[in-house]
């Protein structure tokens, strides 16, 4: 059974990077047609694709926030790293890494993200 895991600071500063990791236990993010992604939920608003990752390097990213996002992974410790720049308070929300044999089989239990000074 996958399972997925988030972690990061639970508040940022406006303009500063946001990163958080995601940690995949119980599959391989290298694993033939396996597929990692990020997807937000703002308060009031429907879930949010931010950005994904292939099992071969490939990434995807959302046209409205390929401008400040880029993605990472670790493979010796099987993690995938979601970067967000210029964060702003309407960043503010719930992240979640999914990922599987399609982009959303898994879900993590999400992270809140407060942007605030």
């Amino acid at each position: 059974q996958v399972q997925l895991q988030e972690s990061g600071p639970g508040l940022v500063n406006p303009s500063q990077t946001l990163s958080l990791i995601c940690t995949v236990s119980g599959g391989s993010i290298t694993a033939n047609n396996y597929y990692s992604a990020w997807v937000r939920q703002l308060p009031g608003k429907g879930l949010e694709w931010i950005a994904g990752l292939r099992w071969d390097g490939q990434t995807y990213y959302s046209p409205s926030l390929k401008s400040r996002t880029s993605l990472s992974r670790d493979t010796s410790n099987n993690q995938l790293t979601l970067h967000l720049s210029r964060v702003t308070p309407e960043d503010t929300g719930v992240y979640y890494c999914t990922g599987g044999k399609t982009w959303h089989d898994y879900w993590g239990q999400g992270t809140q993200v407060t942007v605030s000074s």
